[in-house]
């Protein structure tokens, strides 16, 4: 029986050169190829800085980090966050120690719903994360309206979403601080990754000392000597091991930054050939529509398409999701967030306050869209719908 997942990786000869050179080098520290990476990603996505990160997680987490320490918010502070989205967008605002505040999505695009957001705002909120889920950017123009109108920060939680435009600016670029995901099966893979995006010197500066221990910022790396005489190369080797704020230890080695240098180069290809494989799926199962929503594109912006997500719109998922699973085909819930019983228990919530939220959860799931999914793929993929509603 064919098998079709979520998710790809192919090693491409050029990855396995760059790999090669790494390792011939004997630098596995923070160096050309990480330098490579943050500098290449920025400038895709429209932004002056790119500072890498162990996972898109870490990512979240120094980006909130960053913008706590640098504007004094306080403990206990809030940040709205879809209520839609991985475990991981909220989790980082509790790991530093401020309130996260649930705000439903839209049915169409399962982003957060610009019209919920200002009824959720206190005088302690802070910041918002809207999440470029599936591919999809956010609806920023109201978002970013919203933001300024109360002086709250964007922190774009980009991890699904890469290479997509929104009105012409590139994820990424469209708040105070993006963050990305390298991890297995997103969109350009490093195995395990994140990357923030910024143009605020000051931001990048606190960024990347946070993923390096919250060390002084002027001495990152063991090139930064390098040059250095008398007074900057003392004060250089006297910042070594002085450290400015509690950071962690989110670096990762120069092979995930040969993998990602490698990817970067056929990012623009990754994408277009996911676009045109859920054009195909689109187009061909577009006659289930009476009983499923199809991803959908919102106006002058563009879908990455990091996966395919389907909404039952009158029945739970699960008879469709057994029979995918059953003949081969690989599927993921579209994460569900305020159900879970972590959150449950720590914020008592209660799931119809969300209607949105709670149909998603019910109905909603994924399946893939890869780049390296055949046109057989494909076509078992629509076959296999077909035979679902022909036994039902």
């Amino acid at each position: 029986m064919r098998q079709i997942g979520v998710g790809t990786v192919t090693i491409s000869d050029t990855a396995k050169k760059y790999v090669q050179e790494v390792l011939d080098s004997g630098r596995l520290s923070y160096g050309p190829f990480l330098k490579r990476l943050e500098k290449e990603f920025a400038q895709t996505h429209n932004c002056s800085f790119g500072v890498v990160s162990n996972s898109g997680t870490s990512s979240l987490h120094v980006a909130l980090q960053a913008l706590k320490e640098l504007h004094c918010w306080q403990n206990g502070d809030e940040v709205l966050v879809p209520a839609v989205t991985f475990v991981a967008t909220s989790n980082i605002v509790i790991h530093n120690n401020m309130t996260p505040v649930f705000v439903d999505v839209e049915k169409e695009y399962y982003g957060i719903d610009p019209k919920k957001i200002e009824e959720k705002i206190t005088p302690r909120t802070r910041a918002i994360i809207p999440v470029h889920l599936f591919g999809m950017p956010c609806e920023m123009d109201t978002i970013s309206a919203i933001a300024k109108k109360h002086n709250l920060k964007i922190i774009e939680d980009s991890c699904e979403t890469m290479y997509a435009m929104y009105k012409g600016q590139m994820v990424g670029s469209l708040g105070d601080i993006g963050c990305f995901s390298t991890y297995v099966a997103h969109l350009l893979i490093t195995g395990v990754g994140g990357i923030n995006t910024t143009s605020n010197t000051k931001y990048q500066t606190k960024l990347r000392s946070l993923v390096n221990h919250g060390r002084d910022a002027i001495y990152i790396s063991i090139d930064d000597a390098k040059g250095k005489q008398g007074e900057k190369l003392r004060e250089v080797i006297e910042a070594r091991f002085r450290f400015t704020s509690i950071g962690h230890s989110f670096r990762v080695t120069e092979m995930e930054g040969a993998l990602g240098v490698a990817q970067i180069e056929i990012l623009p290809e990754i994408v277009q050939k996911r676009r045109e494989n859920a054009a195909y799926l689109f187009k061909k199962l577009k006659s289930f529509e009476e009983y499923m929503q199809l991803p959908k594109i919102r106006p002058d912006a563009e879908h990455s398409f990091m996966m395919f997500p389907i909404v039952m719109k009158s029945e739970s998922k699960n008879r469709i999701v057994e029979f995918l699973e059953a003949n081969g085909i690989e599927t993921r819930e579209m994460l569900p967030l305020i159900n879970q019983p972590i959150y449950q228990k720590l914020f008592g919530i209660k799931e119809e306050d969300y209607p949105v939220a709670k149909w998603i959860n019910e109905s909603g799931f994924y399946i893939g869209c890869h780049q390296d999914l055949t046109t057989e793929d494909l076509i078992y993929i629509v076959e296999t719908f077909k035979k679902f509603y022909k036994s039902t």
